[in-house]
């Protein structure tokens, strides 16, 4: 939107940035400043990248006053707060703006977001309309009034004790979704801090289709959020054990090392299976 060039950064095997190369590009364009998307959870992965690291990273290469970090929370960033090994993300870091969507872990049944931001940057981009009597910071120019209600109703009702109880939740039927997985002989991988499970993509469209799974490559992922109960995972589970039987005629048809997607320690081809 803004015809800015857009530099692609590495990731390691996780989804998370790699500072490394992050620096050798920081080099590269050493002659003009840095806006870096700093990740709270990749899309893919569930990944979080080391917000402390990069502002290092920036630092030490010459770009002292001379970045602005947006920090995109999408999913995680509402799930951050309740998880005591998490980073912290605050404004007291220089970090230019910190968003989250209400319609991921939240459930507001229209897609919305709230993006957090330094006063100097709104009255910056925002603009007095006399006949609102307000001033207006949006690109459109208008927002939804709904979402603002349900986000609110959600978080009053469920309070702080009852989003962390979700949170906790979630990590823990992910990890037993990836237990339960690799016992079953499947590859699969889980962020630290993530309720993202990743794993070997099912050879069935049909099956893919009918438990709308997001797949990418050789991978797919499983997002457990509030709503996905133990017995619901068992049934995926159970359904998937059996469709892999047939699709790799019961171990005759060895299944795809996916190594480079989910590290060599994850996979159970037959090249890593220990």
């Amino acid at each position: 939107m803004y015809r800015i060039e857009c530099v692609k950064v590495d990731t390691q095997v996780s989804g998370e940035i790699d500072c490394k190369n992050f620096r050798n590009k920081l080099f590269q364009n050493k002659e003009k400043p840095a806006i870096v998307n700093v990740n709270l959870g990749t899309t893919v992965k569930g990944a979080v990248d080391d917000l402390d690291m990069v502002i290092q990273t920036l630092e030490e290469s010459g770009f002292k006053d001379k970045f602005y970090i947006h920090c995109d929370g999408a999913l995680f960033g509402l799930m951050m707060p309740f998880v005591k090994r998490a980073p912290k993300v605050t404004f007291k870091k220089p970090i230019g703006s910190v968003s989250v969507s209400g319609h991921k872990f939240v459930g507001c049944p229209m897609p919305c977001g709230v993006q957090i931001t330094r006063l100097k940057h709104i009255n910056a981009l925002s603009s007095s309309v006399e006949y609102l009597a307000s001033r207006d910071a949006t690109i459109m120019g208008s927002r939804n009034g709904h979402a603002p209600i349900f986000l609110w109703y959600t978080l009053n009702r469920k309070g702080y004790r009852g989003c962390q109880q979700e949170v906790q939740k979630c990590l823990r039927n992910a990890h037993y979704l990836k237990d339960q997985l690799k016992a079953a002989g499947v590859g699969a991988m889980l962020n630290e801090l993530s309720s993202t499970v990743v794993f070997e993509r099912p050879k069935g469209e049909e099956f893919v289709r009918r438990w709308q799974l997001a797949c990418q490559g050789n991978i797919a992922h499983v997002v457990v959020m509030p709503n996905v109960t133990i017995e619901k995972l068992d049934t995926f589970l159970d359904e998937l054990v059996q469709k892999r039987s047939s699709w790799y005629e019961d171990g005759k048809i060895a299944s795809p090392c996916i190594a480079a997607d989910i590290g060599d320690d994850n996979c159970l081809c037959s090249l890593h299976k220990k």
